[in-house]
């Protein structure tokens, strides 16, 4: 976890003349009027598909999913081939926030919000058998053993998906409570990761993971947020990637996250080339519920992102009008 716009394009020609224009906002695509950036989790996914039944059935746009990366998406917005971020997790793309909202102003956020929290979690017989409480205790290496599926002597833990943010804050959280040299990281795929907290629940084997809400993980299994020292600012020093090349060592997170947010954030550009979708994108307001709901129906139900968007839209359109006005 629609009909605005003060003109639009009446023809392909209209829409070249703007593309044109110094008042354009060039897309990747020259038959898109708007490209919507689409990461690969799955509320992320239904956001998007969302906002792009939204932006064109209430304003006869051409809207366009691109898949991307949080960072591929903001560079996009900056440089013009892209328009929207459907859900930007902060602080975890606070750098990103930081460089292209802060400093160079050439990306929006969204008025509104949703509230989350994120950290790591065990399941409740993983907790009742191991005694695991805190996340610390991932540093010892007897606790660790518990979590060894391949006979090397260190457990296991999913820490996220390639690309996330959140996964590069999680090996630097690994470092900074000392579960780096007792514990192998895996990242792979959601929906990979899940499948497997699922076999581990029915197998009864122990299993440690990142995890955040909102999420239907939390609808289906029985989880244990594992505790940690309340956030910290002069203990949360997070660098990425591509501040430092050494912005691992730079780094230290040995205390929880602090708030979490997500928001919608979108292409200044677009206030000019399409004022009435920048207006609608300032406006959508989900909440954690809807979020969930959003994760459940593509993860557990297997309905597709744009299928379940419309059937959402059609439910919702009382909500979805207030987003017009």
């Amino acid at each position: 976890m629609n009909k605005l716009e003060s003109y639009f394009p009446t023809s392909h020609l209209l829409a070249g003349v703007l593309a044109i224009s110094s008042l354009s906002f060039a897309m990747a695509s020259p038959a898109a009027d708007v490209v919507i950036g689409e990461p690969n989790w799955p509320s992320a996914k239904v956001t998007a598909n969302i906002l792009k039944v939204i932006l064109e059935d209430n304003l006869g746009l051409d809207v366009e999913l691109q898949s991307g990366n949080n960072a591929v998406i903001f560079e996009a917005m900056d440089k013009g081939s892209m328009g929207v971020h459907p859900e930007v997790w902060l602080p975890n793309q606070q750098n990103l926030h930081d460089k292209y909202v802060t400093e160079k102003g050439t990306v929006l956020q969204s008025k509104n919000s949703i509230a989350s929290k994120q950290g790591m979690c065990v399941t409740k017989y993983t907790a009742e058998t191991t005694g695991i409480k805190n996340l610390s205790d991932l540093a010892d290496p007897e606790m660790a053993k518990h979590f060894d599926t391949n006979g090397d002597g260190k457990g296991e833990v999913w820490i996220g998906v390639p690309g996330w943010q959140s996964t590069n804050i999680e090996k630097i959280r690994a470092k900074s409570y000392g579960y780096d040299l007792t514990m192998t990281y895996k990242e792979l795929d959601e929906s990979l990761a899940l499948a497997e907290v699922d076999k581990a629940i029915k197998s009864k084997k122990p299993f440690v993971f990142f995890c955040y809400t909102p999420h239907h993980m939390f609808s289906l299994y029985d989880l244990v947020i594992l505790e940690e020292p309340t956030h910290d600012a002069a203990k949360w020093i997070v660098y990425q990637p591509t501040d430092h090349a050494d912005w691992l060592e730079k780094s230290t997170a040995g205390t929880a996250y602090s708030s979490v947010f997500l928001s919608i954030h979108y292409a200044r550009a677009l206030e000019k080339s399409h004022p009435l979708a920048s207006r609608i994108l300032s406006n959508v307001k989900f909440t954690t519920d809807m979020v969930s709901e959003m994760t459940y129906a593509v993860v557990v139900q297997k309905k597709s992102a744009a299928d379940f968007a419309k059937s959402w839209i059609s439910e919702n359109s009382q909500l979805v009008d207030s987003w017009l006005k």
